[in-house]
């Protein structure tokens, strides 16, 4: 099915178009397609590419600074939440959070902002939703890393229409533990693996999280277990275990020191770190942050949870969140958006790269 977007429309109903276009991580080509057509049609002031499902767009007017915009087009699977409905000043259904509201702010300003004070560059990309291997975002970077280039990046994540500056690390370790099988009528001739794992759970039980705050952003670590396993059957003293634990930290902590930090924790267990992804630090101070603040009012949050920001940040570029909808709602059955965000974001990213 071919769709035709119209990218000067309201923000709003550019969202309700975007919603009822299916977009699942990995079968993103319609959404591509139709926003691909879009801007070759409807903004010839562009430079655009497509590499894969990714569609990139850019202003090369020789303006600094340039601002990066960035936006997921696939979403998590269907649940009963399409298409897309209106109910007074809400949009509901599946990506109106998480986040093709975002997208359609993007595609707007792409579209009606032909003389920007500042280059502009817009990154549409595919598979945020599943494996990091996969993102786009990460192909454009290893293909195209000159598109990743900017002053500032703005990823319009849902942010509850405010600044959500930065984002938490992420790390995921596994702790083993092993044993001696025996039968559990005979237990005392074996080493039961899973009670090994006891010391390691009071640990969690135990640990006290540290809050930081970072240029007036709040960020709350966590350190939760989210999996664990053994066993042998119903009458076998088991002789391995899995624990696995996922640790979310402040970004003023590298990866090495996140390490650290856990293998202290975990002294005298078997640690192995299977993911992790590092944090971004707000970067409030760059010129560019410093009129997205003014141009949005209102005090900057940290970001409790790992978005691509990161990306950008360990290219050098310092990179916010700002987009509509309430986080908390991403993902889940009853996504939906009050209208007067997409408005607010709209507005305030044109007075951003208008002046």
């Amino acid at each position: 099915m071919t769709v035709e977007l119209d990218l000067t429309a309201d923000p709003i109903d550019l969202t309700a178009a975007l919603v009822d276009i299916p977009s699942v991580s990995a079968d993103e080509t319609g959404i591509a397609d139709a926003v691909e057509r879009a801007l070759r049609t409807q903004a010839p002031h562009l430079e655009v590419v497509r590499l894969g499902n990714n569609v990139l767009a850019r202003t090369t007017l020789g303006r600094r600074p340039r601002v990066v915009f960035a936006g997921h087009l696939d979403t998590v699977p269907v649940n009963a939440n399409m298409p897309s409905r209106r109910v007074g000043g809400v949009l509901h259904g599946l990506g109106t959070v998480d986040m093709k509201g975002g997208d359609a702010v993007m595609l707007h300003l792409a579209a009606t902002v032909t003389e920007p004070t500042h280059d502009l560059t817009f990154l549409f990309y595919e598979c945020e939703e599943i494996d990091a291997a996969r993102n786009g975002l990460g192909r454009v970077e290893r293909e195209l890393p000159e598109w990743m280039a900017g002053d500032l990046a703005i990823v319009c994540e849902p942010s509850n229409a405010i600044v959500e500056a930065g984002c938490q690390g992420t790390m995921r370790i596994e702790i083993r533990t092993t044993g001696t099988r025996a039968h559990t009528a005979r237990a005392w001739m074996g080493v039961n693996a899973v009670h090994a794992l006891g010391a390691a759970l009071d640990v969690l039980a135990g640990y006290e999280t540290r809050t930081v705050d970072i240029d007036g952003c709040t960020y709350r670590e966590g350190l939760q277990a989210v999996h664990i396993s053994g066993g042998v059957s119903g009458n076998v003293v088991p002789d391995a275990a899995l624990l696995r634990i996922n640790f979310r930290f402040a970004p003023d902590r590298t990866l090495a020191q996140a390490e650290a930090h856990l293998r202290d924790v975990f002294a005298g267990f078997e640690l192995e770190v299977v993911d992790s992804a590092p944090g971004a630090l707000p970067g409030l101070s760059a010129p560019a942050a410093r009129d997205l603040l003014a141009a949005a009012g209102g005090d900057p949050v940290g970001k409790l949870g790992w978005t691509d920001v990161a990306r950008f940040a360990a290219l050098g570029i310092p990179a916010v969140n700002f987009g509509p909808g309430d986080p908390l709602l991403a993902h889940t059955q009853h996504e939906n958006v009050p209208v007067e965000h997409i408005t607010r974001c709209a507005d305030v990213l044109r007075k951003l790269v208008t002046g």
